[in-house]
């Protein structure tokens, strides 16, 4: 298969400018990502309905206003790459972006591309770029479109607009959130820290998630997305940002002129290992052959030597043989000798949470 990632590079970056740090924003995003997708995060259903219970009916509408700008993926000026200690703080650095770039982080989200680029033509200011930046975004809704035209209309009463929603979102949740928050990230900013230090960036990337990794001539972040990108941090260095909200999400910024960033879900205690999406690609593959699935059915009902399977289907055993290779290449079967007969068993563990790690996968 091809290569299904994003690459940032890092090379000559000194290990400890790849930053392990909290972020007051970041995980305030995670929340209303959470408030808007709770589809996406069923374990947090309970507290979602809590929170939306206590919402005013001004800022449900605010922030249905605006959701689009952290439901999908997140406007980047969400995901801070110098985070700050707090909110305001971090929220004043947000201000202090020029308008060119806050509108043009806004529209991808709003516009539903991530690849949305007005090369040498601003929406602020060319109208054949304004009039393509609305034409996106009413694709994706009336909402979307209103939004879009505001933002492009006036800007600052947008920008201040926006601030307002997440200051009121601070006093209606987040405040009360944060601070049993803060010992969950410190913890584990301080094991990513510890193992970068004593075992190398490597091993600190590993801890982060299986979909992470350091490129075996240490060149290259690598996240196992489903994008084919490249981005730098060979100047600005590289951020990542912890999350207890966020999970499964891995959310990266690598947009252009922005310090690339990524925000992880904090490890939980006996959270099952992430399937790669090179895994769910060969398993998807593996089922989706007649004659594999009719093995799969017969095996779901026990283990089968290789003669039993050919026999059940009229099949030869090389060819049998060649179907289990697939299916085992997959990680769908299990083997257990038996004198000098090999069965094979369907990996019932696989198959069953075959769907919620396609789900994981995508959703990454």
């Amino acid at each position: 298969m091809g290569a299904v990632s994003l690459r940032i590079d890092i090379t000559g970056l000194a290990p400890d400018r790849v930053q392990f740090t909290a972020s007051p924003l970041a995980e305030l995003a995670s929340m209303l990502h959470a408030l808007a997708a709770t589809d996406h995060h069923p374990d947090l259903a309970a507290w979602a309905a809590g929170v939306r219970a206590t919402l005013s009916a001004e800022l449900t509408e605010r922030l249905q206003e605006a959701e689009f700008l952290w439901r999908s993926s997140r406007a980047d000026f969400l995901v801070p790459a110098r985070p700050r200690r707090t909110l305001g703080e971090e929220l004043d650095d947000v201000d202090r972006l020029d308008d060119e770039a806050y509108v043009a982080s806004a529209l991808i989200t709003t516009c539903g591309s991530s690849r949305l680029t007005f090369p040498g033509r601003s929406p602020l200011a060319d109208p054949a770029a304004r009039e393509r930046a609305l034409d996106l975004a009413q694709a994706r809704g009336a909402a979307q479109e209103a939004f879009a035209e505001r933002l492009l209309a006036d800007p600052a009463a947008v920008r201040s607009r926006v601030r307002q929603t997440l200051e009121w979102c601070a006093q209606a949740f987040f405040d009360a959130a944060w601070p049993g928050v803060v010992p969950q990230l410190t913890a584990d900013i301080r094991h990513k820290v510890d193992l970068r230090e004593r075992q190398g960036l490597g091993a600190a990337l590993a801890a982060v998630s299986a979909m992470v990794r350091l490129d075996p001539d240490g060149s290259a972040i690598v996240l196992d997305k489903l994008q084919d990108n490249t981005t730098s941090g060979r100047e600005a260095g590289v951020t990542f940002l912890p999350s207890v909200y966020g999970h499964p999400h891995l959310v990266a910024v690598h947009a252009v002129g922005w310090r690339p960033v990524v925000q992880y879900p904090v490890a939980r205690t006996a959270a099952p290992q992430a399937v790669s999406l090179e895994t769910m690609q060969l398993r998807l593959e593996a089922l989706a052959h007649p004659v594999r699935l009719r093995l799969v059915r017969t095996l779901a009902r026990g283990p089968h030597t290789t003669g039993e399977l050919a026999h059940a289907w009229d099949l030869t055993p090389p060819e049998v043989s060649r179907h289990l290779a697939a299916l085992r290449r997959a990680g769908l079967l299990t083997t257990e000798r038996r004198g000098r007969y090999v069965h094979y068993r369907l990996d019932l563990s696989a198959t069953t949470t075959l769907g919620a790690d396609l789900l994981a996968a995508v959703l990454r």
